[in-house]
């Protein structure tokens, strides 16, 4: 889905029921920790991914993508880190099957993205 599509984005976020954000940190200081907790206050379930937190927003935190049960529909992946860790990102995201990948402000990594919109 090009990033461009406001349609698209406003169709995928009215299907969209689950967001797993990677980077998700407690300290509510955080860009991830506020616009998460604006999604989840909006509907969205959010399941934290980071391996250094448990809790985040009264849910249980995972390592990474590869250990939340696959029994588990992600909608959208969020993308809450620095921009040479989102190759490992989208891999994972891909063979879960994710349907979007969201990439902050500022997050780039192009090869990844490419390979995310096949």
């Amino acid at each position: 889905m090009p990033f461009f599509d406001d349609n698209a984005i406003r169709s995928l976020l009215a299907s969209a029921k689950t967001i797993a954000v990677v980077g998700l940190s407690s300290k509510r200081v955080r860009a991830s920790y506020g616009v998460s907790r604006y999604m989840q206050a909006a509907g969205y379930r959010i399941i934290p991914v980071n391996p250094n937190e448990t809790e985040v927003l009264d849910e249980k935190a995972y390592p990474d993508l590869d250990s939340i049960s696959g029994d588990v529909n992600i909608d959208i992946v969020n993308i809450f880190r620095r921009s040479e860790e989102v190759p490992g990102v989208v891999d994972a995201a891909i063979r879960r099957g994710v349907t979007a990948i969201w990439m902050q402000e500022g997050v780039i990594h192009a090869e990844a993205a490419a390979r995310a919109r096949c």
